[in-house]
């Protein structure tokens, strides 16, 4: 495929992305096999040109200065193929990494299962997917680089299980073979499928990347990932919030009407998820879709970092919702997944609240549109991890509803939470929306009400319109992230959980 760089075995990736001098192998000589003359004759072959003893290489080496666990294939052994003497070495490396509380960095590359070993080999992915599901159940980071190709059982487990998976350009990756569908259809698969962009594109992957960058975007991640360990210390330099960014006790000002905060908020100038994020944070991860070949353009997932505490990112994007495309089912499946990570990674959570309302169609109702924002809210009450919700734009309905119910809500002066829009609701009471003002008044939909109602905790000013700076507003507002999300990630997290079950309990009461 054009675009395709020219591959590169597991040394050389390893050497490229590690600090120098720093590898250490963890590789134990393969056993004496007992196998067919043919077989052995294969691996002897593939031995001598390779130069390894089988499909997988392990260990660890230094990436930035931090200590990491590397599994990496090599597709020269047998085009990357996996038979019991390679699933004993990857096993072995993961089960190492989980003991020893280091990072895990997978490079695979494969056919797939080794044919020659049959269903033994078959069902190694089976013991391959235990040892790294208690990997990312002690809580540390599993980050994957999908190189040309990677088929099969390979992608199927080890393959698909990161937190972040990304992939090399024009890399061939699919569950099925080209050469064995063609076997068994009679026709050739269809072109452009099976690709790294492809998938990207559809959000079974998180981007594509050079090998060149890989590195650093693995530090990246892992500044975030793994950073629930170290953040006292990454938040010790943060710039703290100013006496005028507003804190829980201040009394927000009430100079405009509940109409007049709505239509500040449907501003197309005002800042969104983006703008916020680029200005306010650091260390930005971007994630794609679902892992599962659902993206919506509605939601923006990511990792990040703000005044230093790390945290998952759940944004309603602005920019990519409209009346043609509003905020659908596949976003909040989105949102799942990034709660998933979270609570895997017993990282903080962020929601960022912007939205005209989640879609009203027949593809939503089919797509369960409902059941989505119920699992939302499920997952939300019951996640372990800290969560903050921030009322940035537009909170409409149950779009915004979906992520809300954290252990701490901002709003912006201009955010607004209403079970409808004002419109809506006119249109339910009075037949019409010329009320729609006095509905968003009569509702209590204003950040000022939110908070004397004991919705929102802290009401971050405007100065008068977000839309008007920007850039000092999304300081402002990563500022208070900061200092909120240091909060939250100093409280005990049984009382934490509890205070926040209790919140939800009594609301209004």
């Amino acid at each position: 495929m054009s675009g395709r760089p020219p591959r590169l075995d597991a040394r050389s990736l390893r050497d490229l992305v590690l600090d120098a001098g720093s590898w250490k192998s963890w590789d134990a000589p393969v056993p004496p096999r007992e196998v067919d003359d043919e077989y052995a004759r294969e691996l002897a072959e593939a031995a001598e040109r390779s130069r390894q003893d089988e499909s997988i290489i392990t260990g660890e080496g230094r990436l930035r200065g931090r200590r990491v666990a590397v599994v990496a294939g090599e597709f020269g052994f047998l085009a990357g193929s996996i038979g019991i003497a390679a699933a004993e070495r990857l096993i072995a490396a993961v089960e190492r990494a989980t003991d020893e509380g280091l990072p895990l960095l997978a490079a695979p590359v494969s056919g797939g299962t080794r044919m020659q070993e049959g269903t033994v080999a078959f069902l190694q992915m089976i013991g391959i997917t235990a040892a790294i599901a208690r990997h990312k159940q002690a809580g540390l980071p599993y980050l994957v680089y999908l190189r040309n190709p990677t088929f099969g059982g390979v992608l199927a487990s080890w393959g698909s299980l990161g937190h972040v998976t990304i992939a090399e350009p024009g890399a061939a990756v699919g569950f099925l073979g080209a050469r064995v569908y063609e076997a068994l259809y009679g026709e050739p698969f269809p072109e452009g499928v099976q690709t790294a962009e492809n998938l990207a594109a559809h959000g079974v992957i998180d981007a594509v990347v050079p090998h060149k960058e890989v590195g650093e975007v693995a530090d990246r991640a892992l500044r975030v990932l793994a950073a629930r360990q170290t953040w006292h210390r990454d938040v010790a330099g943060a710039e703290p919030p100013r006496p005028e960014d507003g804190t829980d006790a201040d009394d927000p000002e009430d100079h405009r009407s509940a109409w007049e905060v709505v239509t500040a908020s449907r501003r197309e100038d005002r800042p969104g998820v983006r703008r916020l994020l680029r200005t306010a944070a650091t260390d930005i991860v971007g994630l794609s879709g679902t892992g599962a070949g659902e993206k919506d353009p509605g939601l923006l997932l990511a990792l990040a970092r703000f005044g230093g505490a790390p945290c998952v990112v759940l944004g309603q994007d602005r920019r990519g919702q409209s009346l043609s495309a509003p905020l659908g089912p596949a976003a909040l499946r989105e949102a799942r997944r990034g709660m998933h990570l979270a609570e895997e990674l017993r990282l903080p959570l962020v929601t960022l609240i912007d939205t005209p309302g989640a879609a009203l169609s027949r593809e939503a109702e089919e797509g369960g549109l409902a059941g989505e924002i119920a699992r939302c809210l499920h997952d939300m009450v019951v996640l372990r991890a800290p969560t903050l919700a921030v009322l940035l734009g537009q909170g409409t309905g149950g779009g915004a509803l979906a992520l809300v119910p954290a252990d701490r809500v901002l709003a912006a002066a201009n955010g607004w939470l209403g079970p409808l829009p004002p419109e809506g609701a006119s249109a339910i009471v009075h037949r019409d929306t010329a009320h729609a003002g006095e509905m968003a008044q009569h509702q209590g939909v204003r950040a000022t009400d939110l908070w004397r109602a004991g919705i929102v905790d802290r009401v971050v000013p405007e100065r008068p319109d977000a839309a008007d700076e920007p850039v000092e507003f999304c300081r402002r507002l990563g500022r208070v992230l900061g200092e909120e999300l240091a909060g939250l990630l100093g409280r005990d997290d049984t009382e934490r959980h509890r205070s926040r079950l209790h919140r939800y309990r009594h609301l209004g009461r």
